[in-house]
């Protein structure tokens, strides 16, 4: 049989979400063509409007109050019921003081990752680009480089929103009293004008913030060498996975990549069966997969998943994984103009699906965190038991929506730690590094929350001799190098990045970040943290090469720091 055209080989739609066969410009085009007015409309108002809305009009009703308040307690009318509603307001705020900051957290990165983050890193990646690229590689220059440009770029963006705000200064309306609430359009209309003029500044004064972190911090670097192994000691051999995007079908191929890439998962099944001989030659301490298990977070990419492992169980049994992007935030994976209303049960329907995958693989492993004791709790599998029936009713139901249950389930849920075997051993950490969002054109976008942060020191703490891999999805800076394309290189890195590499600084000797997301490999370190950056082992290379990943060895030094030593490459075998 000689069909005109092999179907196995996929057809133009197969490219339809993918950068590396379609400009972001034509990838622009489409989703303008095929978004959904009314659903952005409505996704809108209630991810922004409101929002603005209630921000801009907390500054006339503070001042309402405070007006009544002081001409109560000047004519010594202050009411017991007014006592009463203050008491009963702050006893609320001490009992959900951990809820409120989380909500609060989330709405200030949400607030940086929509207004600051894309204009600030878009303005400082390209002058890096244009300028590092004129630099021989390895240059002396290339720090104050990078410095420089972030200084540039936070100037540049805290000028435009300056001028934003002097645009709409005058029809703002910060004071006023009880009689604005007779004219509600001139209260909305004053509202949206408050709104824009604190975003202004918040935009002005956090973009030179940002520059400033960027420009003082250490800037990264490539790893200017290897440590030499301990004469004596244990050698952790970690083999490091990322970005394997499991296809939910035979002859699938990956968003990203489309027909430029592999189809089906023929490339991870070989990958598996040269971990099971190197395992075999010589065990493995762990395989570590930071993100993007799947290519959308689809059920069905999740089953082919599990019955890779359930032909490995040796390998199964050594797997600790931590979410991407892809797991979580793609709504559509033929379609880029597809977006999640936030009241959509879809979204935590792929948070279960990636809280239970990792419950079945590392749940009697995996511990969660005692917030309050500041300790390792108990084991993932333990935490999950009691809400089996909430989690299989929501994955056949998709209700309640809004269920607390659930919601404070995923949250507490990291970091994970695989705890180290004796007090001396090398233990994993592993983070959420995945920003909420409900687009899939915006799914890249990562942080790490202050909660998580502060988990990791609780749990080093508690193993004060111990050392740790952090494992992560995004990467945690841009690295050194210019890309081949600017979309390689706006967007995509940690969110709060420079504030994560700063509060990581005091363990610098007793962890290696170890991430994926960029589908490259790259050594470096910022300071004294050394950070690893995992390769696609199924993706085409761009150079053209094999496709490849690392088994990394580490061991501790006579001086009591945790060594990297020069990792084994391993080249993926092609197969016919």
């Amino acid at each position: 049989m000689q069909p005109i055209y092999d179907p196995r080989l996929g057809v133009v739609e197969s490219d339809a979400s993918s950068p590396k066969k379609r400009s972001l410009l034509v990838l622009a085009g489409s989703l303008l063509a095929e978004i959904s007015l009314p659903k952005l409309f409505f996704a809108w108002v209630l991810l922004v409007g409101l929002p603005g809305l209630l921000l801009g009009v907390t500054p006339i009703l503070a001042s309402i109050w405070l007006g009544e308040l002081f001409g109560q307690v000047m004519a010594f009318q202050v009411e017991v019921w007014s006592a009463l509603i203050i008491a009963a307001l702050v006893a609320l705020a001490l009992f959900s003081s951990r809820r409120l900051f989380r909500l609060a957290e989330h709405s200030f990165w949400s607030l940086n990752a929509l207004a600051v983050q894309p204009f600030y890193a878009m303005c400082r990646e390209t002058l890096r680009q244009l300028v590092e690229r004129r630099l021989a590689p390895g240059s002396a220059k290339l720090p104050l480089v990078r410095a420089a440009a972030a200084m540039v770029a936070g100037l540049l963006i805290s000028a435009i929103a300056l001028l934003a705000l002097v645009k709409v200064w005058p029809a703002t309306l910060l004071v006023s009293n009880i009689s604005i609430l007779d004219t509600p359009r001139r209260l909305a209309w004053a509202a949206f004008a408050n709104s824009g003029a604190l975003v202004s500044a918040y935009v002005a004064v956090a973009a030179l913030g940002w520059a400033i972190a960027d420009a003082t911090m250490e800037q990264p670097r490539d790893l200017e060498s290897f440590d030499e192994a301990p004469l004596d000691g244990q050698v952790w051999r970690i083999a490091h996975l990322s970005d394997i995007h499991v296809v939910g079908e035979r002859y699938g191929f990956r968003i990203e990549s489309g027909r430029a890439g592999p189809r089906g998962n023929e490339r991870l099944k070989q990958v598996f069966r040269q971990l099971e001989a190197l395992n075999a030659d010589a065990p493995l301490h762990a395989i570590l997969i930071t993100g993007d298990v799947t290519d959308a977070g689809l059920s069905s990419e999740w089953a082919e998943f599990f019955d890779l492992l359930a032909e490995h169980p040796a390998l199964a049994a050594r797997v600790a994984l931590a979410p991407g992007n892809h797991d979580l935030n793609i709504v559509d994976r033929s379609n880029p103009a597809r977006l999640d209303l936030p009241m959509s049960p879809v979204k935590r329907l792929r948070k279960l699906r990636v809280l239970t995958a990792m419950g079945d693989l590392q749940g009697g492993r995996a511990r969660l965190v005692d917030r309050v004791g500041g300790r390792l709790g108990g084991a993932l599998a333990a935490a999950l038991a009691p809400h089996r029936r909430a989690i299989e009713a929501f994955m056949d139901e998709g209700r309640p929506v809004f269920s607390r249950e659930l919601s404070d389930l995923w949250t507490k849920a990291f970091p994970l730690a695989l705890p180290p075997e004796g007090e001396e051993g090398l233990g994993i950490v592993l983070l959420n590094s995945n920003a909420d969002t409900h687009f899939s054109f915006t799914n890249a976008l990562g942080m790490i929350s202050l909660d998580q942060a502060q988990a990791i020191q609780s749990v080093m703490a508690h193993y004060p001799r111990a050392h740790w891999i952090v494992g992560l999805h995004h990467h945690v800076v841009e690295y050194p190098r210019p890309a081949t394309a600017m979309s390689e290189r706006i967007g995509t890195a940690l969110i709060n990045g420079a504030w994560f590499v700063r509060w990581m600084q005091s363990l610098a000797g007793r962890v290696v970040v170890m991430h994926g997301h960029r589908h490259i490999d790259w050594f470096g370190q910022c300071g004294a943290l050394r950070i690893v950056s995992a390769p696609s082992p199924v993706m085409t290379r761009p150079d053209g090469g094999p496709p490849h990943f690392y088994i990394h060895r580490l061991a501790v030094g006579a001086d009591g720091q945790l060594k990297l030593l020069r990792p084994e490459r391993i080249e993926v075998v092609a197969q016919a």
